[in-house]
C-alpha cells in the first residue's frame, strides 16, 4: 500500500525541519523493530558521512515507503522526545486499519500487527527472547479486564524489560478479539511536565478521532481537565472495549488524568502509583533479571552466533549483571558493532564503568548510570540520604528493618514505611517469604551506589559501626534473630571497610566475641574474618593463634548444645593469647563455682592438622580439591554434595545429589563442573546432567581427565564395567576405582579380582594387566585392590590392597617398592603428590601416613580421625593434604609442617599414683612397652604387658630393673593388681582364669570357674585380711574367692547377659553389677542376696559407681545416659541431662565407660566420647572436656576431685587439673 498523498505532502513540507533536527540511528531502531525498515536499509543510511546526510537519506526512504512506515516514524519521534516534529506530522497521520480489513485473508498475524501498529504499540525488538511465565501472568490479568474496566500495573526496576513485556502481552489475536476489539493504544509518558502530558493526550485523542467519521473531529483540548473529559467520552462512548497502555509512569498525578473508568495497563518502577486512582487493580512484578540461558540467547542473537559458541565472557557478563535485560541488550548491541570486545565490556561491567556502557538502542537514557540516577532523584531529599546509606550493604545480603532502625536511629515502624516506599519505586526488593521481611538491593543498584559514593565509603561504614556501638553499648546482640545475625556476621566487615583497625583488633582478638560469633554463625565465618582481614590486623602471631584455635576446634564449635569456648581454649598452648584469655576468664568464673579444667601436659602433644571441617551429618566417603585448591567438594551418607572453602571450611553450596549414599565426587579441571556417583546407580554432573542406564549396580568412583583439552568423565561400578565415553570391559569382579594418568593418555582401574588394568584412553582398548594378587603369598585368599594412583611422570603406578601399598613400573609391570603395615590395619586409599615424591596412605586404624617414595621412608603421622579414613588427596600444588573419614570430618594438613610425631601413643589401660608433688602414670604404649610419666616427664620404657606374649613382668620403680617374669596365662591378660602388702599379684585373662601369684617365688594359684573372659575383679575392703576377691565375667556370674586358699566361696548367677561392670561400696557392705541385659543390680555382701533390680536403661548398662556415703548409685549405658538411684530403696533419683551433641550422636558421644563421685557426693564425673562433670542433685552437666580422640575407657581421679587422668582412643594422655 503506497503512502497516502496527504502524508507524502506533509513529509515534503517538513523535510527541511526534519533534516536539520533528527538523529536517524535512534529513530531507525524503532522502525526496524516495527518491521518497516530492513537492516540493509539502515546500513546504507548509517554509512553516510554526516548526521545531516543520514537524515536526508532517511526522509528519501520514507517517501518511498507506505503508511505503516509513516506511522512508525511518527511513533519513533514521540519516543525519542521529538514532540515538536511529531506535531507537524500528526494532522496527516494515515488511517491504516479499516473495519473491513479485520476479516481479510491476511490472517490473524496481519490483523494483530495492524491493530498494534495503528495504536502505536512498539514492535518486537530486533533481538527478542520470550519470557513465557511472565507473559502468561500479564495476559491472565488482561483477561480480567474483559468485562469490566480496571488497572494492571506491570512494575519492576530500571531495565527489567517491562515495556517489551507489555507490548508482547497484547500481541495475541485471541486476546484482542475477546477483550479489546476496540483496539489497543500505546502512550509513552516518562517524566513529563503538565504541558507535555497535555500534548501526549491531544495526540492520543486525535488518533482515536481519526478513525471516526469526519464530523467527530474537533479542536484539540486546551487543558488537562478538558483533555481528560475528551478522553473519557472517546473511551466510554466510542471505544468502550479498548485497552490503553501507559508506558513508563513515574508520578501518580499523571494517572489522575486517565482515571476515566476505562481499561488501562501501565508500566512503572513504582508499584504504589495506582493507590491514588479508583477501580479494580491488578499487579504483575517483573523480576529484575533473566535466567542465564535467556541472557545468553540475547547475546547470541545480537552477535549472530550459537549459544554454545559464545566465549566464556558471555556467561560472566550475564552473571555480573544478574541477567538484567537492559544491560545484556546494551552490551549485545555494542558487541554487534565491535564483536571482539567481549573482554573489554566485561571489564567495564566489573569495574562499574556504567558510563561506558552507553546507549545503542532506543532506551530513554544515554547510559546505564543515568537510568539508575533517575529512579533515585524522585525521592524526597531526606530519603535520598537514607538510600545512600544502603551503599554499605554487601552483595546478595538481605537485611531486616531493625538493622536500618539502628543505622538511621528511627523507630522500626517509621523505617518500615520508608523501606516500603523504596520497594514501591523498585529501588529495593523485599523477601516476603521471610518473617520479618528482609530487604535487599539488586547488584546493579548496589554497584551504582558504590560508584556514586566511592569517596564517602569509609564514612558510610564508620556511621554503621558508630551507630552499632551506641545502640549495643552494653553488649552485642545474642538473640539469634535476623537482626542479630546481620550484626554478628558483618560488624567486622564494616569495621574493616571503615579502616577502624583498633576496634577491629579489639573485637577479633576477644575470646568473648569468638564465643558469640561461633555460637550464632559457626566457626567458618570467624576463620574467614581472620583470613580476609589479616592484613589489616597486622598481628600475624596472634591472628594465627586464634585462627588455629578455630580451625582445629571447628567441628566441636558446630555441636549442639554449644560447648564452653573457654574450656576449649584452655587446651591451647600456654604461649597462646587464646589460652591466656581463657585462663583469666576461667579463674574469674571459678570464684563463683564454675568448673574449668586445664590440660597440664598438652605441650607434649603436637597438633598436625591445619583445619577440621564437619560438612555432613554422617560418614564422609569422598572429598576432593578443586584444581585451583580454593574449594573442597565432599559427599557421603547425607546424599548431598557440599562445596566448602579450603581456607575456612565455610559452606559455599550444598546440592541434594542422589537418592542414596553418594560414594564419590570430582571437580572438572576448570572447576566449573562437579561429578557425583552413588549407590542409586546414577552419575550426575552439577549442570543438571544425569547419566542414567549407564551402570546396572552402584557406581563406586568417578574422575574427570586432568586437562580440558579433551574433557572426559570416567566411572566404574560393581557391575564390573568401566565407562568413559564408551564402555570398557575386562574385569571379572566389581571395579572399585579408576584414575587417569597425569597426561590423560591412560586410565587405570582397580578391581576386586586382584588386578589393576591399564586402558588406552584414545582407543578404549586394554593395554596391560598388573596382577596384584600374585604379590601376596596367600594366593588362595581374596585380594581386593582398593585404588591406584600415578606418579607425576606417569612412569609408575601405585595401588593399595590388603595391608600393603605396591609401586609398579608402568612399562615393565615390575614391582619396584612395597610398603606394608601390620595385618590388623588395612590400607583404605593412597594418593601420590602431583609435585613431589610424597605418597599419602589412609589406614583402617584411623591413621594417615606420608611416605617418601624415593627414600622408602615414612615422613609423617597424621593422626586425629576417630574412625576409618576413606579418602586422601593432595592439593594440586602439593602444599596441602585432605583426609575424610567415617567420623564425619574432613581434616586438612600442611605437608611441609607435618612430621613423624615423637609423642608416645599410649594404650587406654593405665594406672595413676597421685601424690602431693607429682602424678605418676603407668600405661603401655603401642609397642607394648610400659611408660612411667610424671609431670616432670620422667619416662622409662619397660616391657610389662602380656597382650601379645601372654606373660607378665614385674619391675622395680623407678629404676626399671626387671625383677621377675611370670608365665602361665594362655590368652591376653586383661587386669592385674597387687595386694595391699605388695607380696601378692592377682591377674585375670581372656582364658577365663584368675591367677594369684606370689610373684617373688613364682608360686601361683589358679582360680577356675568362669566360662568366659574375666575382664576385672576387686578385693573386698572389709574382709579381715583382704583375702576375699570378687570377680565377674561375660558369663553373667559373680564369684567370691579366698585368694589364700583358692577356694570359691560364692557362685552367683547374677544376670542373663554379660556382666560389664561391678563396683563395691566404700564401706564394703554392698556391691553393684551392670549387664548387657540392660539392668543393674544391688547386692548385699554379707548375704550375697540381690536387694534391688534397677530397670529403665534402654541400652547395655556399661558402668556403675557408688557415692562415697553409699546412699546413691550412678549407672551409665551405651546410649550415653546416666541414671542416679537410691541405694536404700532402688528408686530413680535423677536422669542426668538429656541434652545431646546432635541428632546423630549419643548423649555422651559414646558409651558411658566410667563414673566417679566427688568426696562430698555433689559432683559426678563420667567418661564416654568425652569427659563430663555433673551436678548430682540437679542432673545438669556443668562442664565438658572434648579430647582429640574418643572412646575413653576409664578415668583416674585424685582424692580431692581436682585432678583427672585418662587416655583417649588415639593414645593421647590427658592430665586435667581444676582451675581454682
Amino acid at each position: 500500500m503506497a503512502l497516502e498523498e496527504g502524508a507524502r505532502s506533509c513529509l515534503l513540507r517538513c523535510r527541511h525541519r526534519l533534516e536539520e533536527d533528527i538523529k536517524p540511528p535512534y529513530l531507525m531502531d524503532h522502525m526496524i523493530s516495527d518491521g518497516v525498515m530492513t537492516v540493509d536499509e539502515e546500513e546504507r543510511i548509517t554509512t553516510q558521512p554526516t548526521r545531516k546526510d543520514q537524515a536526508v537519506s532517511l526522509v528519501e526512504l520514507l517517501l518511498m515507503k507506505d503508511n505503516r512506515a509513516y506511522i512508525s516514524f511518527y511513533n519513533a519521534l514521540i519516543k525519542e522526545k521529538y514532540e515538536d516534529l511529531a506535531i507537524l506530522l500528526f494532522p496527516n497521520l494515515p488511517r491504516t486499519l479499516t473495519d473491513g480489513q479485520k476479516n481479510t485473508s491476511d490472517g490473524s498475524l496481519s490483523y494483530v500487527q495492524a491493530v498494534l501498529s495503528e495504536g502505536g504499540v512498539p514492535q518486537r525488538p530486533v533481538v527478542f527472547v520470550s519470557r513465557p511465565e511472565l507473559l502468561n501472568r500479564v495476559r491472565e490479568k488482561l483477561y480480567r479486564l474483559q468485562k469490566d474496566p480496571g488497572w494492571i500495573t506491570v512494575f519492576g526496576m530500571a531495565g527489567s524489560g517491562k515495556s517489551v513485556l507489555a507490548a508482547e502481552a497484547v500481541r495475541d489475536h485471541r486476546l484482542i478479539e475477546d477483550c479489546f476489539p476496540g483496539g489497543i493504544h500505546w502512550l509513552s509518558i516518562g517524566q513529563v511536565e503538565k504541558p507535555d502530558l497535555l500534548v501526549k493526550i491531544q495526540s492520543l485523542c486525535f488518533r482515536l478521532e481519526q478513525n471516526l467519521d469526519s464530523q467527530s473531529l474537533s479542536r484539540p483540548p486546551n487543558s488537562l481537565d478538558e483533555a481528560k473529559e475528551r478522553l473519557r467520552f472517546l473511551m466510554l462512548r466510542k471505544y468502550p472495549r479498548t485497552l490503553l497502555i501507559l508506558d513508563d509512569i513515574w508520578d501518580s498525578t499523571v494517572l489522575k488524568a486517565f482515571d476515566i473508568q476505562c481499561r488501562l495497563l501501565l508500566t512503572t518502577r513504582n508499584r504504589s502509583l495506582t493507590d491514588s486512582v479508583s477501580g479494580a487493580k491488578y499487579e504483575v512484578e517483573v523480576e529484575s533479571g533473566l535466567d542465564e540461558s535467556k541472557g545468553l540467547e540475547i547475546l547470541a542473537l545480537y552477535t549472530k552466533a550459537k549459544v554454545q559458541g559464545l566465549p566464556e565472557e558471555a556467561r560472566s557478563i550475564v552473571r555480573e549483571c544478574k541477567g538484567s535485560p537492559l544491560v545484556v541488550s546494551l552490551i549485545g548491541a555494542l558487541l554487534k558493532e565491535k564483536p571482539n570486545r567481549w573482554r573489554y565490556y566485561l571489564c567495564q561491567l566489573q569495574q562499574k564503568q556504567f558510563k561506558r556502557i552507553r546507549k545503542s538502542s532506543s532506551y530513554d537514557y544515554d547510559a546505564l548510570d543515568q537510568a539508575m540516577a533517575a529512579s533515585i532523584e524522585v525521592l524526597p531529599d531526606e530519603h535520598q540520604d537514607l538510600y545512600k546509606d544502603l551503599t554499605v550493604i554487601e552483595k546478595d545480603v538481605k537485611i531486616p528493618a531493625k538493622v536500618l532502625s539502628v543505622l538511621w536511629d528511627l523507630e522500626q515502624e517509621e523505617v518500615e514505611d520508608i523501606l516500603e516506599e523504596f520497594v514501591n519505586k523498585s529501588l529495593l526488593f523485599v523477601d516476603n517469604n521471610s518473617k520479618p521481611y528482609l530487604y535487599y538491593l539488586h547488584d546493579l543498584q548496589l554497584d551504582f551506589l558504590v560508584e556514586q559514593n566511592r569517596t564517602q565509603l569509609e564514612d558510610l561504614h564508620t556511621k554503621v559501626v558508630r551507630q552499632y556501638q551506641q545502640h549495643y553499648r552494653y553488649g552485642p546482640p545474642t538473640s539469634g534473630d535476623e537482626e542479630c545475625l546481620y550484626w554478628i556476621r558483618f560488624l567486622t566487615y564494616h569495621m574493616a571497610k571503615a579502616n577502624l583497625s583498633q576496634e577491629l583488633y579489639s573485637l577479633m582478638f576477644s575470646l568473648d566475641w569468638v564465643s558469640i560469633k561461633a555460637q550464632i554463625m559457626g566457626p567458618a565465618h570467624l576463620i574467614n574474618d581472620y583470613v580476609e582481614f589479616g592484613p589489616i590486623l597486622d598481628k600475624e602471631v596472634m591472628r594465627s593463634q586464634f585462627q588455629e584455635f578455630l580451625s582445629l576446634n571447628g567441628h566441636q564449635l558446630e555441636q549442639r548444645p554449644f560447648p564452653d569456648v573457654v574450656q576449649l581454649a584452655l587446651s591451647q598452648p600456654h604461649t597462646s593469647e587464646v589460652y591466656r584469655q581463657a585462663l583469666q576468664q576461667a579463674q574469674d568464673r571459678a570464684r563463683s563455682g564454675k568448673l574449668y579444667f586445664d590440660w597440664l601436659n598438652k605441650s607434649s602433644v603436637e597438633s598436625l592438622s591445619r583445619l577440621v571441617i564437619h560438612p555432613h551429618q554422617g560418614a564422609v566417603y569422598s572429598a576432593c580439591f578443586s584444581h585451583d585448591g580454593t574449594r573442597i567438594a565432599s559427599c557421603g551418607t547425607s546424599k548431598t554434595v557440599k562445596v566448602s572453602k579450603s581456607t575456612s571450611g565455610e559452606k559455599l553450596i550444598e546440592i541434594p545429589a542422589h537418592d542414596d549414599e553418594v560414594l564419590c565426587c570430582a571437580f572438572s579441571p576448570d572447576g566449573h563442573l562437579i561429578a557425583t556417583c552413588s549407590s542409586d546407580r546414577k552419575v550426575k554432573v552439577s549442570r543438571d546432567l544425569v547419566f542414567e542406564e549407564e551402570h546396572q549396580e552402584q557406581v563406586n568412583h568417578c574422575q574427570f581427565t586432568n586437562t580440558t583439552r579433551r574433557l572426559l568423565l570416567a566411572t566404574c561400578s560393581n557391575d564390573k564395567f568401566l565407562n568413559v565415553k564408551n564402555t570398557m570391559f575386562g574385569h571379572f569382579e566389581p571395579v572399585s576405582h579408576c584414575c587417569f594418568s597425569p597426561d590423560d593418555k591412560y586410565l587405570s582401574t582397580s578391581s576386586n579380582d586382584g588386578t589393576v588394568k591399564l586402558f588406552e584412553v584414545s582407543s578404549a582398548n586394554e593395554w596391560k594387566t598388573i596382577n596384584v594378587r600374585s604379590m601376596f603369598a596367600e594366593n588362595d585368599e581374596e585380594v581386593l585392590v582398593k585404588c591406584s594412583t600415578w606418579t607425576t611422570d606417569s612412569k609408575r603406578i601405585i595401588c593399595a590392597a590388603r595391608n600393603a601399598v605396591l609401586v609398579f613400573d608402568v612399562e615393565t609391570s615390575d614391582m619396584l617398592l612395597e610398603i606394608r603395615t601390620n595385618r590388623l590395619s588395612m590400607v583404605q586409599y593412597c594418593h601420590a603428590c602431583p609435585t613431589s615424591n610424597l605418597l599419602a596412605i589412609a589406614f583402617s586404624n584411623y591413621a594417615v601416613e606420608l611416605w617418601d617414595l624415593e627414600a622408602n621412608k615414612k615422613m609423617a603421622d597424621c593422626s586425629g580421625h576417630l574412625s576409618w579414613v576413606q579418602r586422601v588427596q593432595f592439593s594440586p600444588d602439593g602444599s596441602q593434604l585432605l583426609s575424610c573419614s567415617y567420623d564425619q570430618t574432613i581434616r586438612l594438613w600442611e605437608t611441609k609442617k607435618v612430621h613423624t610425631s615423637s609423642a608416645i601413643r599410649l594404650k587406654r589401660d593405665s594406672d595413676v599414683l597421685f601424690s602431693d608433688e607429682e602424678i605418676i602414670v603407668s600405661a603401655a604404649d603401642n609397642s607394648f612397652f610400659m611408660s612411667l610419666n610424671t609431670l616432670h616427664l620422667i619416662i622409662n620404657n619397660l616391657n610389662i604387658d602380656g597382650v601379645v606374649f601372654f606373660f607378665l613382668q614385674v619391675f622395680e620403680v623407678p629404676s626399671g630393673k626387671p625383677l621377675v617374669t611370670l608365665l602361665g596365662h594362655t590368652k591376653t591378660v586383661l587386669h592385674c593388681q597387687f595386694s595391699q602388702n605388695g607380696q601378692t599379684l592377682i591377674t585375670s585373662s581372656e582364658d577365663t582364669t584368675i591367677r594369684v601369684w606370689k610373684w617373688q617365688s613364682g608360686e601361683c594359684k589358679v582360680l577356675q570357674g568362669h566360662k568366659e573372659q574375666v575382664r576385672c575383679f576387686s578385693l573386698l575392703p572389709n574382709s579381715p585380711t583382704s583375702t576375699r576377691l570378687l570377680s565377674w565375667s561375660f558369663d553373667g556370674t559373680v564369684k567370691v574367692w579366698d585368694i589364700e586358699s583358692g577356694e570359691k566361696l560364692q557362685d552367683i548367677e547374677a544376670h542373663n547377659g554379660a556382666i560389664l561392670s561391678c563396683h563395691v561400696s566404700p564401706d564394703g557392705c554392698f556391691f553393684a553389677t551392670t549387664s548387657a541385659d540392660k539392668t543393674a543390680k544391688l547386692w548385699l555382701c554379707e548375704s550375697w542376696q540381690c536387694l534391688q533390680t534397677l530397670r529403665g536403661h534402654q541400652g547395655c548398662v556399661r558402668s556403675c559407681r557408688f557415692s562415697w556415703d553409699r546412699r546413691c548409685l550412678a549407672t551409665g549405658d551405651d546410649n550415653g545416659e546416666i541414671r542416679v538411684w537410691s541405694v536404700k530403696d532402688g528408686s530413680l533419683l535423677k536422669i542426668c541431662s538429656r541434652d545431646g551433641k546432635d541428632g546423630m550422636d549419643s548423649l555422651h558421644g559414646g558409651w558411658v565407660t566410667d563414673l566417679h563421685f566427688s568426696p562430698d557426693n555433689s559432683l559426678l564425673v563420667s567418661t564416654g566420647g568425652y569427659i563430663k562433670w555433673w551436678d548430682v542433685e540437679k542432673g545438669e552437666a556443668l562442664q565438658t572436656f572434648y579430647p582429640t580422640g574418643s572412646s575413653l575407657k576409664s578415668i583416674h581421679v585424685s582424692s580431692n576431685f581436682s585432678t583427672f587422668v585418662t587416655i583417649d582412643s588415639i593414645g593421647i594422655l590427658y592430665i586435667l587439673q581444676r582451675v581454682m
